[in-house]
């Protein structure tokens, strides 16, 4: 589930098309809650940020991400302010298959707070449950490499 995480992820980058940096860090595995006996336990989730490019464009970025993600398998559940102080543009969105979440918020500079212009966006899947682990027994012990 990580892996198509992140592959939606670039596929969202490459909609974008903005020059810039993007954050690093790759997609991880979270707990759905702190109960661990749940039925679907996991969900696939990554977070970055596009910065280091010109609020002009990050903007122009987002609208591109607006007309090519219902191209693309995804259906827009929310276009609007993400209701914060700073009442950034948010677009929120489902793929088609109704696997993986979306949102994508569009932030404004704030020199006071050193922040830079950036697009946030974090790929996140449904619960999920992870496939079981056979265990060994004595008689067939684990292989090692």
């Amino acid at each position: 589930m990580t892996a198509e995480v992140e592959r939606a992820s670039s596929r969202i980058l490459e909609l974008v098309d903005v020059k810039g940096s993007a954050s690093k860090p790759g997609a991880m595995t979270m707990p759905c809650s702190d109960d661990y006996h749940q039925e679907d336990p996991y969900y696939a989730y990554h977070p970055w940020s596009l910065y280091k490019a010109p609020f002009a464009e990050l903007r122009k970025g987002m609208n591109r991400l607006r007309v090519a993600l219902p191209k693309n398998g995804w259906t827009i559940t929310k276009d609007g302010k993400d209701g914060t102080i700073g009442n950034s543009p948010q677009i929120v969105a489902e793929s088609d298959d109704h696997v993986l979440l979306l949102d994508v918020r569009l932030h404004k500079e704030v020199k006071a707070e050193h922040s830079p212009a950036m697009l946030e966006v974090s790929v996140k899947s449904r619960c999920y449950r992870l496939p079981a682990t056979p265990t060994a027994t004595e008689t067939d012990p684990p292989a090692w490499p």
